[in-house]
């Protein structure tokens, strides 16, 4: 039988997280003074706070993730005609290899500006159940199965008598995690264990295999591009819901007040508690329950075949360090120091740069140290989770907001 995409690890971890705590840290549900709109003692401009992570994080970062998932369909597309001249001529693979390179680097850089992202998930990545969001990245859901048998329903434009419509398929059988899959897997054979297979593969040599793999990816490149063009339409368009954050408290806008859209924006952090701490660190340290049952598991770690996983916590770093601090402008620090609370806005840059680091100073895979230094990991994840307890705490508290439900009543 086919094999079925993985359940989320994320929904076990959570569960798990809701029934038995980690001994850390228990998170409160809201700021004191939370849904007071007069619920903060300074003066500080909030507009001002959500106009700069609107137009000098959240925006640039989305058009750069457009930028650079259009320059991968270029690599992509080298590579394919790469492996067509090889095909019919074997006797130099330099430039095969050459192209195969470029592709995936181009993959790493597409994943590492979707890892800022997914730190950013508001308002059109989070509708419809995230639909949009799964679209171009479905993990933790995966279904390598699922690939294998879409490259040749593409390539022969058919699904049961209907042509081939990527726009149709589930998240799991394209997307970025398809890519890597695509790009990485250095066998050319197909991980179907049970009897739907992808007809014809096992009776094909592998120069056959790698361009049908390419010119699959390609296609799904120009997906991931689309709906990256999508987010940002619905994103920064007038009816755009970075525009109704810009117009919160004003006629028209679906933002009641100016500190709903501010505790909107806040929440995009807690993406670090909930899937960057406990998703991609504590589930596969066996903190959850995992694949693995409740033991070190290399197997759950983010893009394993890439070998790109802790790369992708730094940049989850990053785009929350970004989004705390405003870079260059207003960011949530100086509404703690505005708010008489420098001590909290301090420890959380502190705590920041300090998981920063510590994730930036590795010297293998995640996924090789959780086997040769698993303190080390360890270590991450209490420098991670040493920014999430001051967040679910002094955070929301000196600000009055309100924590999202991903971190609410969680004892992690």
């Amino acid at each position: 039988m086919l094999s079925q995409p993985r359940y989320s690890l994320l929904s076990i971890a959570l569960t798990a997280a809701l029934l038995s705590g980690c001994n850390e840290s228990t998170s409160s549900d809201a700021g004191a003074d939370y849904g007071n709109q007069d619920n903060t003692t300074s003066d500080f401009d909030q507009k001002a706070l959500i106009a700069n992570l609107v137009d000098g994080v959240i925006t640039p970062t989305f058009e750069q993730f457009v930028s650079v998932s259009n320059q991968q369909i270029s690599d992509i597309n080298a590579y394919c005609t790469a492996a067509s001249a090889f095909e019919q001529d074997s006797s130099d693979n330099t430039s095969l290899t050459q192209a195969s390179d470029t592709a995936q680097q181009s993959w790493r850089n597409t994943i590492s500006v979707w890892q800022q992202v997914e730190m950013m998930q508001l308002g059109p990545l989070l509708n419809d159940d995230g639909a949009l969001r799964n679209k171009i990245y479905s993990w933790p859901v995966t279904s390598r199965c699922g690939v294998d048998l879409d490259v040749v329903s593409f390539e022969n434009n058919d699904i049961n008598g209907v042509p081939y419509d990527i726009t149709s398929r589930t998240p799991a059988r394209k997307g970025l995690v398809a890519l890597e899959y695509l790009l990485f897997n250095p066998s050319f054979e197909h991980s179907c264990t049970g009897t739907v297979t992808p007809a014809g593969w096992d009776n094909r040599t592998d120069d056959d295999r790698r361009v049908a793999r390419c010119e699959f990816a390609a296609e799904a490149a120009k997906d991931i591009n689309h709906n990256a063009q999508q987010l940002l339409i619905q994103w920064s368009g007038d009816d755009g819901y970075g525009t109704s954050l810009k117009q919160a408290g004003e006629t028209g806008s679906s933002f009641a007040t100016v500190h709903e859209a501010v505790n909107k924006l806040s929440d995009a952090l807690f993406y670090i508690d909930s899937v960057t701490k406990d998703g991609k660190l504590a589930t596969p340290l066996g903190l959850f329950a995992n694949s693995c049952g409740t033991s070190v598991c290399v197997e759950d770690v983010e893009s394993p075949i890439a070998k790109h996983s802790i790369e992708n916590i730094t940049r989850n770093l990053e785009a929350l360090d970004a989004l705390f601090s405003g870079k260059e402008g207003l960011g949530f620090d100086d509404y703690l120091i505005d708010e008489n609370d420098a001590d909290t806005a301090t420890a959380l840059r502190d705590r920041i740069a300090t998981a920063l680091a510590n994730s930036r100073s590795y010297q293998a895979s995640l996924a090789d140290t959780l086997v040769n230094d698993e303190d080390k990991v360890t270590s991450t994840h209490n420098d991670v989770k040493a920014v999430t307890d001051k967040l679910k705490n002094e955070f929301i508290n000196s600000l009055a907001l309100e924590l999202p439900q991903t971190s609410a009543g969680d004892n992690d």
